[in-house]
């Protein structure tokens, strides 16, 4: 069994080292072959996952030939750069195997989730859905993880489960992909609003009614588009949800830690791809459409995009009419 992982990230890297337990040769592959080369002399990513040794069975690649073979592809690519990655490589992509989607957004340009842009441009792979409350570094240190994966082929989800688990890392699997990458791509915006909340010094009050109404907002986008309500209430919805909300590790909590604190959005990102803040404004498009009601996601939005500023955006959320909950 093959498994290629595309993306020499982070989380690409802790999730090939996972795979290389039930997989006979697992390739890491990236375009950068200076940076592959590195890794295949040292054994490790020291530029993205240092202090974490590749297993045996790993090897980093940036031959598009070495797709050939594969038994599953788990693609750990930006959301945003997923469509380009695939079409690239599509023609050294074997027909029928499950492309394995890691990386939580939703296409800015198209308004399509991440399932809908693997059947685009590759319809004869079924796509399938890997998410939920995970840190790269904890999975490469072999921290208690657990996770959903969806496919559609119930089937497929169970064997995919078992074939990537490992002693640490727990998969559950699930046939409603729609809804675990739903909780995926809207917990990130609103990981950025508790971030915001907490470089405000706005106290564990505001951070924990932020993540209860957040996710009363994830679970309206949700049901909007046919998520299964306990999908929501899993892994991939309040569970990613309460981690991202909550920890420094989050890029996007990080990212609006860093606005809260009166950065720029450049200065508060670090150069660090933060996915929430080019989801936001998809997010809110596809809410508008459908007369969804998502005032936060709404407010991260607009200070995203330099419409508002934090202390006045905060004001007019709090200001807000009362209501019943709901």
């Amino acid at each position: 069994m093959r498994i290629v992982v595309l993306g020499a990230g982070a989380w690409g890297t802790a999730l090939a080292n996972v795979a290389a337990r039930g997989a006979n040769d697992v390739v890491l592959w990236a375009r950068n072959a200076d940076h592959v080369a590195e890794m295949q002399a040292e054994k490790t990513n020291r530029r993205r996952l240092p202090g974490v040794a590749f297993a045996a069975n790993l090897r980093a690649s940036s031959n598009q030939d070495d797709l050939a073979g594969a038994s599953a592809i788990l693609a750990v690519v930006p959301a945003q750069a997923m469509r380009g990655v695939l079409t690239d490589l599509a023609s050294h992509i074997p027909a029928g195997i499950p492309i394995v989607v890691c990386a939580k957004g939703i296409e800015q340009k198209t308004e399509l989730f991440m399932s809908d842009v693997v059947r685009a441009v590759l319809p004869k792979n079924p796509p399938v859905i890997l998410s939920g409350p995970s840190f790269a570094d904890d999975v490469g240190k072999k921290l208690p993880t657990a996770v959903t994966l969806a496919a559609e082929d119930g089937a497929l989800a169970e064997r995919l489960a078992v074939a990537l688990a490992a002693p640490w890392f727990r998969l559950y699997h699930s046939r409603d992909v729609r809804g675990v990458e739903i909780g995926g791509a809207a917990k990130n915006v609103l990981a950025i609003a508790s971030g915001i909340a907490a470089g405000r010094g706005l106290g564990a009050s505001a951070g924990a009614a932020l993540i209860a109404r957040g996710f009363a907002e994830l679970s309206r986008f949700g049901r909007a588009f046919g998520a299964q309500p306990s999908t929501l209430m899993g892994l991939s919805g309040l569970g990613d949800l309460v981690l991202t909300c909550g920890s420094a590790q989050s890029r996007n909590f990080s990212l609006g830690l860093g606005l809260g604190r009166g950065l720029s959005l450049e200065e508060a990102s670090g150069g660090k791809l933060a996915e929430g803040a080019f989801t936001a404004d998809v997010l809110v498009r596809m809410a508008r459409a459908h007369a969804i009601d998502m005032p936060i996601s709404h407010a991260v939005n607009d200070v995203l995009g330099g419409r508002i500023g934090v202390a006045e955006v905060i004001e007019q959320l709090l200001a807000r009419p009362p209501k019943a909950e709901a």
